[in-house]
């Protein structure tokens, strides 16, 4: 029988991995720890707090979500070899 060539693999946890990974984990971090956000005080133009802050990472968790999106299509493309630019 022969052997065949050892081919070198691709790590699967990569830096770009783990930024990605990041980005989609901070949001449940930010909401799950209630503790942090659960007071009126500082309003927001009459808002409290606890509610302008969670409407705020609406807006940050998309942000976020692009960000990891567009780093996996980045890291994808560079697994390719560059194929499909």
């Amino acid at each position: 029988m022969s052997e065949s060539p050892e081919v070198p693999k691709e790590p699967v946890v990569t830096p770009v991995r783990v930024a990605i990974a990041l980005c989609l984990f901070a949001p449940f971090v930010a909401m799950l720890w209630v503790g942090s956000y659960a007071k009126v005080d500082p309003a927001f133009i009459g808002i409290p707090f606890f509610y302008w802050y969670q409407m705020l990472w609406v807006l940050i968790s998309t942000a976020l979500t692009m960000v990891a999106y567009k780093l996996w299509q980045r890291d994808q493309r560079a697994r390719r070899g560059g194929a499909g630019r």
